[in-house]
């Protein structure tokens, strides 16, 4: 899924522009994505302010990453291997921001089944991308914290959507039963006990989301339950993070005034 740097440098912004302005859309249509998410529960609903709380930190970060894919000149040699880790995860950040733009469409139109479709494109693809082709952070190279925080936070959001819209597209109203259950913290633990501090800590984010979700909707022993799982894989994470820290320090390039400073702390 390799893509060219000329290619990158529109895909990656038309993406954004795509994505945040049918959000924007389909907060403010009639009916609104709140509303639709209102009539549309089941044992994976989450608390949806949860998600709106997630989207603004993560457009900064985003917009941080694509003034550095614009800002890196692929000719100077000290800048070209910072780069290439940014134009490695243009095509799934792309491909992202296109499924979930459209999923709008669908969601808002209550054609839930469809819009799941989605959702599994985008979820599957972000966790393919920082589980396959995603390389250890190196803490002193700007494009490979940038890479790593968009592409982790996309990925671990893409899980909470996963399970949010798979839920009330096939299982609207539904309580959990103990399969679930199971299938829910043996899920979280397992993609917990393989994660860093930043995917690891989107996890415990989507739970704390779900548990909070489910007390709104009356459900609060499976809220407890989640609450516990939301424990339960920060101590994974934690324990995973210190018996076998994730990151690199090698030397990187970073921007300064003077394009040409070339940062080669170890």
């Amino acid at each position: 899924m390799g893509i060219e740097y000329s290619t990158a440098k529109w895909l990656a912004p038309v993406s954004f522009v795509y994505d945040f302005a049918l959000q924007q859309y389909g907060l403010n249509s009639t009916p609104s994505m709140k509303e639709i998410n209102d009539r549309n529960t089941s044992f994976w609903s989450p608390q949806p302010y949860f998600i709106g709380a997630f989207f603004g930190p993560q457009q900064i970060v985003q917009l941080a990453w694509l003034y550095r894919l614009y800002k890196l000149d692929p000719n100077k040699p000290k800048e070209r291997s910072e780069l290439d880790q940014i134009v490695n995860f243009v095509p799934y950040y792309a491909l992202g921001n296109f499924c979930i733009g459209t999923w709008m469409f669908f969601w808002n139109s209550e054609q839930l089944k469809i819009s799941n479709l989605f959702v599994v494109v985008n979820s599957l693809s972000q966790l393919y991308f920082i589980f396959t082709k995603l390389g250890p952070m190196n803490t002193s190279s700007t494009s490979s914290i940038l890479t790593h925080i968009n592409a982790k936070t996309f990925a671990g959001i893409g899980v909470l959507d996963f399970v949010h819209n798979l839920s009330v597209a096939y299982y609207k109203d539904a309580l959990p039963t103990t399969a679930i259950k199971a299938i829910t913290g043996a899920g979280f633990a397992g993609l917990a006990a393989c994660s860093d501090w930043i995917f690891g800590g989107c996890l415990v984010y989507d739970l704390v989301a779900l548990s909070v979700g489910q007390a709104t909707l009356n459900n609060p022993e499976w809220s407890k339950m989640l609450g516990g799982f939301a424990v339960m894989t920060a101590g994974i994470v934690g324990l995973r993070n210190y018996f076998m820290p994730p990151y690199v320090k090698e030397p990187g390039y970073n921007l300064a005034e003077d394009d040409d400073t070339f940062d080669d702390r170890v």
